[in-house]
């Protein structure tokens, strides 16, 4: 069992982004001093309701003071860029932590982003699956060529190679079925949304599995969940610490779309409570365990990747909420009996 730490840094607008790094910073070494596992960054373009830096040189910081945590992307827009560019960046990421770098990747699902990078949006999908191709060859060392619009090779290779070999692991979220399936096919694992719900998740890991096997691929080595959790001394306390951050993070992302990737008729556009059951993980040591402990028992889970703070959340009270989980939740989390069954 690994936990990991979910930095999003992402900010009010007008934020001294700065500041902010060094407050990332201090939950970084926090985790890292408690024995965390890994640590993350995603990616967003043009968030005009959060500042948030770009995960490469965020990364980069944080491998300064990382220890022997695994650093991850998760997720790349993969879509949106240069493929060329994306395995130069992801061999340098894993040169700068020493091999402990995993390359997550997603497609995406704002008009705004792909609207700026003049991507059609009916393109979207070949373009991410081209990337992917020559992304993954050139980080395997192999010799491409490719004539397309954005990207025109000759039998190249790259002269820099990932310290893991063949290459670090690739990890692909994914919210639709499709998306899953997609998953099982081209990476390593599939990178479990927090916004789910447990139903529709189980239902999707099943997926996960099936579609790997009919691929001829075996089981996943692992299988990692983002969670959003806020531990408090009791669920009262936590609630009113997390809900206003964690509320308007989750009407941002409903005005983005965000949960029109989601399979059947999911909406982020609803109360709270309703929003918050069986998604978010908020109140007492003992509550998150129980809310966590469906997840590796049922799924088979092995890698949990906590966000604890949003946007305008105070420093100290995402530090309060990381001192309850390393100290009472993280402890049993990996002293739970594992899933009888195979993880998929």
């Amino acid at each position: 069992m690994k936990v990991g730490l979910f930095l999003t840094n992402q900010h009010p607008p007008g934020t001294d982004m700065a500041h902010k790094l060094d407050e990332q910073l201090a939950m970084l070494r926090y985790a890292r001093d408690s024995g965390w596992d890994s640590v993350w960054a995603g990616q967003h373009y043009l968030g005009e309701d959060f500042a948030m830096l770009q995960p490469a040189p965020f990364l980069g910081r944080l491998a300064a003071d990382a220890g022997d945590m695994t650093l991850g992307l998760g997720i790349m827009l993969l879509a949106l860029q240069n493929p060329v560019d994306v395995a130069e960046t992801v061999v340098s990421l894993d040169a700068v932590c020493g091999g402990r770098f995993v390359f997550g990747v997603g497609l995406g699902y704002r008009d705004v982003e792909y609207d700026a990078f003049g991507v059609d949006r009916g393109e979207r999908l070949h373009r991410f699956t081209e990337n992917l191709r020559i992304t993954t060859a050139l980080l395997r060392g192999e010799r491409v060529s490719a004539d397309l619009p954005w990207c025109r090779l000759d039998d190249v290779k790259l002269a820099v190679t990932s310290v893991q070999e063949p290459s670090p692991p690739l990890w692909m979220a994914a919210n639709s079925d499709g998306a899953v399936r997609r998953a099982a096919r081209s990476a390593d694992t599939w990178m479990i949304n927090p916004h789910a719900r447990l139903e529709t998740v189980g239902r999707q890991v099943e997926l996960f599995g099936s579609e790997r096997a009919a691929a001829g691929r075996s089981p996943a080595r692992e299988l990692p969940a983002v969670k959003e959790i806020f531990c408090g001394p009791d669920r009262a306390t936590a609630l009113e610490m997390a809900r206003p951050h964690l509320e308007n993070k989750y009407k941002v992302y409903a005005n983005w779309g965000q949960d029109k990737v989601l399979p059947g008729k999911e909406s982020f556009d609803i109360p709270f409570a309703e929003l918050e059951e069986d998604r978010f993980i908020i109140g007492s040591p003992d509550e998150c365990l129980a809310r966590l402990l469906p997840w590796r028992e049922q799924l088979g889970v092995d890698h949990f990747i906590l966000r604890t703070h949003w946007s305008g959340m105070p420093l100290e009270d995402t530090l309060a909420s990381m001192r309850l989980l390393s100290d009472e939740v993280v402890p049993e989390l990996r002293r739970a009996v594992p899933a009888t069954t195979d993880a998929p």
